[in-house]
């Protein structure tokens, strides 16, 4: 089964997921007030991930100075997603776990399966979904979107950043959301 492609300017499916803080979050409830930036990553396991979330902390102020609220989002466990959020030294960015690979699948996301150890030395688990980058309006609509079937090069974030910037200072519309005949 192949995953769906979610259409810019269509609300998006729901999302309610446990925090490594305690809380939970619930796409819609309290969101950044120009965008929820949704970075789905592979797990503990993916030694790419890590850097790339290393990253995503690292420009957090500078998305939130945008009005952007950053969330990573793996099917891990809560022990995993707690070690993930320690390597990566989370303070701004929230670290939700437990995505069901069916809820996955409605983000559009490819799903991989287990080839044992990783070179981080941690297993992958029987089943885990591929990365994924999402920007979404405080009104539940698809702005920005882009999946990969491999955990390598993905999205920058200092890239989307100045996106974002010219986003919001033009107005720009959601692009790709054409649906009709062609």
């Amino acid at each position: 089964m192949n995953p769906i492609a979610l259409v810019p300017r269509q609300p998006v499916p729901s999302l309610d997921l446990p925090l490594v803080a305690g809380k939970r979050f619930t796409l819609g409830a309290d969101p950044g007030s120009a965008f929820d930036l949704l970075v789905f990553y592979r797990g503990l396991h993916c030694p790419i991930c890590t850097k790339y979330l290393l990253e995503l902390e690292r420009l957090e102020p500078e998305f939130r100075k945008r009005g952007v609220q950053a969330v990573a989002i793996s099917s891990d466990g809560e022990d995993r997603a707690t070690q993930m959020a320690h390597k990566v030294k989370a303070v701004g960015v929230k670290f939700a776990y437990g995505l069901g690979l069916n809820i996955a699948r409605q983000w559009g996301l490819y799903i991989s399966t287990s080839r044992g150890k990783t070179s981080a030395g941690i297993d992958e688990p029987a089943l885990f979904s591929e990365p994924g980058v999402f920007l979404v309006r405080p009104d539940g609509t698809l702005y920005y979107g882009a999946v990969q079937t491999m955990p390598f090069a993905r999205p920058q974030f200092q890239d989307l950043l100045g996106a974002i910037d010219f986003a919001i200072a033009s107005d720009y519309p959601a692009r790709g959301e054409y649906t009709g005949e062609v």
